[in-house]
């Protein structure tokens, strides 16, 4: 297991920390309870280094440590305290002293406590695991619910009336087969059905992606239809329409989006003389978190389901499960809930490769000056925010804080760097609003939030700006 000071340095080097990696400066002492908390979070995340003598911060300078100076000991304190074998090891940095420790995965099925406490990262900091994330990891190695049987012993055409197949063929971007078996044959291949003593059964995945009526399926899965719900104002005094969409996710999933959007109220703008009439908020960004909300959610979750409400001054669109990724990470890091489900929407085009097109949706709200998307993760819930137009003077210092915390993340991710005049440009404000742009800057600096580029030293006039994970 031998660690060179090459590979600290190309550790070093790494973009941001993340869930397998943790620096430590640590020059003369790490407190042993925080190093238990520490072990703890990593293996329940997969494993991974915590490394003591290096400044967590770019370009994270080697600043040597004087801790555990027998590491033999602590290797042997650990085991006694946490009972999982964690190896330390002294690497010889020319800068100084480096201590790694070795910190293996968790067991299938079972996550690590430190008196009483479930633990899992978040930024620089130890928190307790949420109780979805506690029972995510007790039901690994239970069947997948979505590959169970929902609809059992059918025959060829009772799985043919029950599955819209020439809708599941043309997203397939497949000529429909001439024989009934032959479509049969495709969704066995795609593990949609499977073939039984007794005839065929319909998996919950297939039901849910391919569904002509998910009321015609029990009801563990017709309950995870959609609802929309319209209200006639800002809030849910008045409702107007309420509607579950009966549709399997995949084949009506072109139809959900223009429905949804026919309901979304339109405002009337003028542009070079000629009114003309937009929507509230635009469809890309609406196609993307409907798809996210479907895909993402945590299916094992009863009495909750995805919900799409239209309000007269904003979209909320809700997912039942709590994130796996902090939401400020929405737009940089992917973790699918349902890996399979995932790839099967991406093989049909309603999702894309790259990741969770959080920073589509940034873009559309950018492009289409409206006030910044809002991203909460709630008790059994995820909840995206779509705001529909309102003028900088009206958006308040959270709303402002929010918009130059995702231009800045976009930009980065844009392999870009966010600048006061890049913000000006985002909020379309003239130069000589300068100064209040430097004052959203300062406050979403305080925040911690962003920082400022390092390379670019403390000049003002020419001063960038990155995400505090970059």
């Amino acid at each position: 297991m031998r660690t060179t000071p090459e590979q600290i340095d190309r550790w070093r080097a790494a973009p941001s920390e993340h869930q397998r990696l943790e620096f430590k400066s640590a020059r003369t002492q790490f407190d042993n309870e925080n190093l238990y908390e520490y072990c703890v979070a990593l293996a329940n995340e997969g494993g991974g280094h915590l490394i003591l003598g290096i400044e967590d911060k770019p370009p994270r300078p080697v600043v040597g440590t004087t801790a555990f100076n027998n590491p033999i000991d602590m290797e042997e304190k650990l085991y006694r305290v946490l009972r999982f074998r964690v190896d330390i090891e002294e690497v010889s940095h020319p800068d100084g002293r480096v201590l790694v420790f070795h910190i293996t995965g968790r067991p299938h099925g079972m996550a690590y406590e430190h008196k009483g406490r479930y633990l899992m990262r978040s930024g620089a900091s130890t928190v307790p695991m949420s109780q979805d994330h506690l029972r995510r990891i007790f039901d690994e190695g239970k069947p997948d619910w979505l590959e169970e049987p929902c609809k059992e012993a059918l025959t060829v055409d009772e799985v043919v009336d029950l599955l819209d197949t020439q809708t599941f063929f043309e997203l397939l971007k497949l000529s429909y087969p001439s024989s009934s078996m032959r479509v049969i044959d495709r969704l066995v291949t795609r593990e949609m059905i499977d073939r039984t003593a007794n005839g065929y059964s319909i998996r919950r995945i297939g039901a849910l992606l391919l569904a002509k009526r998910l009321e015609d399926f029990p009801f563990e899965t017709r309950k995870k239809a959609p609802r929309v719900i319209v209200y006639t104002g800002a809030s849910k005094r008045n409702t107007k329409l309420d509607q579950i969409w009966d549709t399997g996710y995949a084949v009506g999933f072109k139809s959900l989006v223009q429905f949804v959007m026919w309901l979304i109220p339109q405002n009337e703008i003028i542009e070079d003389a000629l009114r003309r009439e937009v929507k509230l908020v635009p469809v890309d960004a609406i196609r993307e978190l409907i798809a996210n909300a479907l895909i993402h959610q945590d299916f094992t979750l009863t009495g909750v389901r995805v919900m799409i409400e239209l309000y007269a001054d904003r979209v909320e669109i809700s997912s039942p499960g709590a994130p796996l990724v902090s939401v400020d990470r929405f737009i940089d890091e992917n973790q699918s809930r349902n890996e399979r489900f995932t790839d099967i929407m991406r093989l049909f085009s309603i999702c894309e490769e790259k990741g969770s097109g959080i920073d589509e949706v940034i873009n559309a709200a950018e492009f289409s000056q409206l006030p910044a998307p809002s991203f909460r993760a709630e008790t059994r819930l995820t909840r995206a925010i779509l705001y529909g137009p309102r003028p900088f003077e009206e958006m308040d210092r959270d709303a402002r804080m929010r918009a130059c915390y995702q231009h800045c993340a976009l930009q980065h991710v844009l392999g870009k760097k966010m600048t006061n005049q890049s913000l000006r440009d985002r909020f379309k404000l003239s130069e000589s609003k300068s100064a209040v742009i430097s004052q959203i800057i300062g406050y979403t600096l305080e925040s911690g939030l962003i920082i400022p580029d390092p390379t670019v030293g403390r000049s003002r006039k020419y001063a960038r700006y990155l995400p505090f994970w970059a």
